[in-house]
């Protein structure tokens, strides 16, 4: 009987311990810290590689991954 009654208070202190925690969840806290989302990525027109498109250089006929693979396409 006195086991039982332990365990019930021992239940009832993490239950109240758990429901009254105030601290955002650990993967909440990750994402609000401005983790990037996903990049598009490009292939250039002359040589095929994949570049981000943040990365990439446009040109008249298409997308390219650096400026002298421009300047060889389209001059």
């Amino acid at each position: 009987m006195k086991f039982l009654l332990i365990l019930t208070v021992v239940v009832a202190g993490i239950w109240l311990w758990r429901s009254n925690r105030r601290d955002v969840p650990q993967h909440n806290k990750q994402q609000a810290k401005g983790k990037p989302g996903p990049l598009e990525i490009v292939s250039c027109t002359l040589c095929s590689v994949h570049v981000p498109s943040v990365d990439a250089i446009q040109g008249q006929r298409g997308v390219y991954c650096s400026a002298e693979h421009l300047q060889r396409a389209e001059h």
